[in-house]
């Protein structure tokens, strides 16, 4: 059964985190464990791990890092993303030490390299994340996000994410879908037949067993616009019904649904009781 859980802050120490997702009533979390906009960032200390791990084990509680927004696997400057193999790497070892099962990522856009190269720049990017010598043991796994579609946006597609994966040849990284970017690529959820029709268009081009986590958003805009613009549960062109579906079709009751709805803390707690009461009614 789907656990229901939120991305949260981790403002003033990252052991902060598991505490406000248990006050959010969360059964998992998401988080940032840097800045999101860039900059330097602190070493996370063996006190400041251990502190968040007993806190994620006495709640029972999964993790999951959400990568910065500023890395871009397809940027034509090096600078940028050999930048993002380092930041992904980073914290796929910060992952390990705070017990964090995956670290999840976008993969970037290109606007000069074309689609072709693009990919196949991506796929060596990603593969050099991998590098043993210096990534060292890390536990925590990566995935991949499915994005929205904008642009030169690369990963907005299965077919995509399948081209990525196939080519990169590892069987530890797994894909994260989220709702709002499912619709504004025009991959229509809002009925058991549309959850259908999309769900075999995954398996047409992926094993379901690459689909580790969903990221649970209502759509601020219309099937297949291509604007990534979240809103909170039934605000938006999805509607309740749609996680109603989603919470009880197979595909989904094995992965966790995390929102990031844009409301203050007290919508969002709502949201999450929501989802909770729609998967066990």
């Amino acid at each position: 059964m789907s656990r229901i859980g939120l991305h949260v802050s981790a403002a003033g120490g990252l052991e902060n985190a598991p505490k406000r997702a248990q006050e959010l009533g969360c059964e998992c979390f998401q988080f940032f464990s840097r800045s999101p906009r860039g900059g330097g960032t602190s070493p996370i200390s063996e006190a400041t791990a251990r502190s968040f791990r007993t806190l994620s084990t006495h709640y029972g509680f999964e993790s999951y890092i959400h990568a910065p927004y500023y890395v871009n696997f397809a940027s034509s400057n090096s600078r940028v993303s050999f930048g993002s193999v380092s930041a992904i790497r980073e914290e796929l070892q910060r992952g390990t030490l705070l017990g964090a099962k995956y670290v999840m990522t976008h993969l970037g856009s290109s606007s000069d390299l074309g689609e072709t190269a693009a990919l196949k720049q991506v796929v060596e990017r990603l593969a050099a994340i991998f590098d043993p010598k210096k990534l060292g043991r890390a536990t925590t796994k990566l995935l991949i996000e499915i994005s929205a579609g904008a642009g030169g946006i690369i990963g907005d597609t299965f077919a995509e994410l399948s081209y990525l994966l196939k080519h990169l040849k590892r069987r530890d990284v797994g894909v994260c879908l989220d709702t709002c970017h499912l619709f504004a690529s025009g991959y229509d959820l809002r009925t058991l037949a549309a959850i259908a029709v999309t769900m075999r268009g995954f398996r047409k081009h992926l094993p379901i067993t690459a689909f580790k986590l969903l990221h649970a958003n209502d759509s601020r805009f219309a099937l297949g616009e291509h604007k990534d613009r979240h809103t909170d549960i039934g605000d938006g062109h999805l509607g309740i019904d749609t996680f109603r579906h989603l919470l009880a079709y197979p595909d989904f009751r094995k992965v966790n649904f995390v929102l990031e709805t844009p409301g203050a803390d007290a919508r969002r707690k709502k949201d999450v009781a929501l989802l909770k009461k729609l998967r066990d009614d």
